[in-house]
């Protein structure tokens, strides 16, 4: 499997990541063209408490690699989890995907994080699997699923099919449903603020997925 993100050792570790994301999406978009059964911004707000019981459930995964206890995975962790996963990559990878899933920063992937960076593995890599118990694994299976929608909320998002979200498409979607009822400018503004983790105007998958996670509610310290 390593070899589905081999490319991330090169210098534009992260811009070719970003690549094969949006062509990841667009082969998925392509094939999911006409299925999407979203309708709505309400629609996907009804899913919100299914998401959170079952992205939840990868609070135990989480703290079994987070070896020391301090609430967040080192790359060390980060290693031992992945060849957990069977995904043997070298350490400059590793290194890549430590710093890009590292969304604020901080010097170690949070819980919050550590969703996202199974997201983009779900999409990126063969169905994931692990050495865990049958129970871990059911529950990889059921968040592979939350995976799958939340990829199609993105795409929902996406109305130009460009890979990003841009504000236009945001207030587009935010509004198209109830065209009298159109949700306040500011309320979708900083919808997409809270998104735009850059401040370049767009949204990249990486940055909804965060985005994403804590608009549903999950708690890093719950």
């Amino acid at each position: 499997m390593g070899a589905v993100i081999c490319c991330m050792s090169e210098p534009s570790e992260k811009k070719s990541l970003e690549k094969k994301l949006e062509k990841k999406i667009a082969e998925i978009r392509r094939n999911k063209f006409g299925q999407t059964k979203l309708k709505s911004v309400d629609s996907i707000v009804m899913l919100f408490p299914m998401f959170k019981e079952r992205l939840k459930t990868l609070r135990a995964m989480f703290e079994e690699y987070d070896e020391d206890s301090n609430g967040s995975i080192e790359p060390h962790e980060l290693k031992t989890f992945l060849e957990d996963l069977q995904l043997h990559l070298q350490e400059n990878e590793i290194e890549t995907i430590f710093q890009y899933c590292d969304i604020d920063g901080s010097k170690g992937i949070q819980f919050n994080e550590f969703i996202v960076l199974l997201c983009l593995l779900h999409i990126l890599t063969e169905p994931l699997s692990s050495n865990n118990s049958p129970k871990a694994e059911l529950a990889v299976a059921q968040v592979g699923q939350v995976f799958d929608t939340i990829v199609d909320i993105f795409l929902f998002f996406d109305k130009n099919g460009d890979g990003k979200l841009n504000k236009k498409d945001m207030i587009r979607t935010m509004n198209e449903a109830h065209p009298r009822e159109r949700s306040p400018a500011h309320i979708t503004k900083n919808r997409f603020r809270e998104m735009d983790w850059d401040k370049n105007g767009q949204v990249t998958l990486r940055e909804f997925l965060f985005g994403f996670i804590n608009w549903v509610g999950i708690d890093v310290d719950e």
